[in-house]
C-alpha cells in the first residue's frame, strides 16, 4: 500500500535511541534518560483539582470551542501583558491550540502550499523542519549562529532562494542548540521580515526557562511586530503540563483568524475541563514558571559541572531544558547516532543524537534536563567509566 505523504519521511532518529533504551530496560538495565524532553515535574495542584471539579459536570463533556473558550484566551492575553508588557485582543489575536506541535503544523497548512518555501534554522526541532514539508513546501536552511551572524545567514539564504520564501520559522531559546537572543535581535528579524514581506512564526516554547538572570523576550515586544509575526506559547514547560496539550498562537490577527478557520474544519477544541483548569492555572498559579525554572537551572548546573569534571567540556546554557554537547574529540569519528547508541549500551545513559535535528546537528548529542540531581550524579559516574579516553 502506498502512503505518498509519508513515503519519503525518514525514520525518526530520536526513536532509534528510544528503542535501544526500552530494550535495555527490558533486559534489566537501569537507563538514565536524558533523551526525550518530556517534563517530569508534576502539574500544579490547582490544575489537577480544577480538572476533577470541571470533569464532574456533565455539561462540560460536550464539544467545546476550537478557538478556545473566551476566558482561556483572556487569561493567555493577561499572561502576555504581565510577562512581556504585550497587549493582545483575546478575540482576534489569541487562539488556543491542542499543543504547540498541532498548532504549528496546522499553521503551516495555512501559510504554505506546494511551490512555496520556508526559511528554517539548521539544526532545528524536527517539526520545524517537517511542518513546512507536510504542507507541500520546500525548506531553505539558515545555518544557526549567534546574534548578527544569524541575520547575515538569513540574508544570504533569502538571496539565494527561489521561489522566495513566504515564512520564517524561528524558536529562541533554541532547541536543540540552546542559543538565546535579546530583544534587539528580534527587532532585526522583524525589520528583515517587513522588508521581505515574510510572516515570522516564533515558537516560544521556553519562554520561562532563562537562567542566570536571563529572561527570554517575546518577539511581540518589538513595536510593529504584530504586522508580520505570530508566536506560539505553550503551558508544557512553563506550567509542567505536557500531557494536557494546551498552547496558544498569538499575534497577527489575520494569521490567527486563518488558523481559526482551518481548525473549525479539523477539531472541536480541547476537552473543556482541561481548558477550564488551564484558565485557572494561568490566573492563579503565577509562581509555577519561576519554581520550574529554579529546578531546571539547578539540574543544568549539576549536569554541566559533572560533564566538565569528567573531561567532557560544555558551557552552561542560558535557557531551555536542554544541554547541547559536542561529541568529545576522541569519539567524534562515531557520529551522533553511533555515539548516542554507544552511551546507552556502555553507560546506561540515553541522549538524543544531533543528526535527528537536521543539517547542522551532526557532531552533537542533546541532554534533556529531566533527571533529578541524584540520577544525574550517577550518570556522570557511568559516563566516566564508559568514556576512558576523556582527559
Amino acid at each position: 500500500m502506498e502512503f505518498r505523504r509519508i513515503n519519503h519521511l525518514p525514520p525518526y532518529v530520536l526513536g532509534v535511541i528510544n528503542e535501544l533504551k526500552m530494550n535495555a530496560r527490558r533486559d534489566g538495565v537501569d537507563v538514565i534518560d536524558f533523551g526525550f524532553g518530556n517534563p517530569d515535574l508534576p502539574s500544579p495542584d490547582i490544575a489537577v483539582q480544577k480538572l476533577i471539579e470541571a470533569a464532574q459536570k456533565g455539561h462540560n463533556h460536550r464539544y467545546s470551542a476550537s478557538r478556545g473558550i473566551p476566558r482561556l484566551r483572556q487569561a493567555a492575553a493577561e499572561l502576555y501583558q504581565r510577562r512581556f508588557g504585550v497587549d493582545l485582543d483575546p478575540d482576534t489575536e489569541v487562539i488556543q491550540a491542542i499543543g504547540a506541535k498541532e498548532g504549528f503544523t496546522h499553521l503551516m497548512w495555512v501559510l504554505l502550499q506546494p511551490g512555496d518555501a520556508a526559511l528554517v534554522p539548521a539544526p532545528s526541532y524536527p517539526i520545524h523542519i517537517w511542518g513546512p514539508i507536510f504542507a507541500g513546501a520546500a525548506i531553505r536552511e539558515v545555518p544557526l549562529a549567534e546574534g548578527d551572524q544569524f541575520i547575515v545567514n538569513l540574508e544570504r539564504s533569502w538571496e539565494y532562494s527561489w521561489p522566495k520564501p513566504r515564512t520564517l520559522v524561528i524558536s529562541f531559546p533554541h532547541n536543540p542548540t540552546t542559543v538565546c537572543v535579546d530583544l534587539e535581535f528580534f527587532a532585526k528579524v522583524v525589520d528583515f521580515a517587513r522588508r521581505r514581506d515574510l510572516i515570522v512564526v516564533h515558537d516560544n516554547a521556553y519562554a520561562e526557562l532563562g537562567f542566570d538572570g536571563y529572561e527570554p523576550p517575546s518577539i511581540l515586544q518589538v513595536p510593529g511586530a504584530k504586522d508580520c509575526c505570530v508566536e506560539l506559547y505553550s503551558m508544557t514547560k512553563s506550567f509542567s503540563m505536557a500531557g494536557w496539550r494546551v498552547a496558544f498562537l498569538m499575534g497577527n490577527s489575520e494569521v490567527v483568524a486563518a488558523l481559526g478557520k482551518l481548525k473549525s474544519y479539523l477539531d472541536y477544541g480541547t476537552f473543556q475541563p482541561i481548558q477550564i483548569a488551564a484558565t485557572v492555572t494561568l490566573n492563579e498559579a503565577t509562581e509555577q514558571p519561576s519554581q520550574a525554572r529554579a529546578i531546571y537551572e539547578n539540574r543544568r548546573n549539576v549536569l554541566c559541572d559533572g560533564l566538565n569534571r569528567i573531561g567532557w567540556n560544555i558551557e552552561r546554557p542560558k535557557g531551555t531544558m536542554f544541554a547541547w554537547a559536542p561529541i568529545p574529540e576522541p569519539y567524534a569519528h562515531m557520529g551522533s547516532v553511533e555515539f548516542a547508541s554507544y552511551l546507552v549500551r556502555e553507560a546506561g545513559v540515553a541522549t538524543s543524537p544531533g543528526e535527528g535535528f537536521g543539517p547542522g546537528g551532526e557532531g552533537h548529542v542533546r541532554f534533556a534536563l529531566i533527571e533529578n540531581e541524584q540520577r544525574t550524579h550517577q550518570a556522570m559516574r557511568n559516563l566516566r567509566k564508559a568514556l576512558p579516553e576523556l582527559s
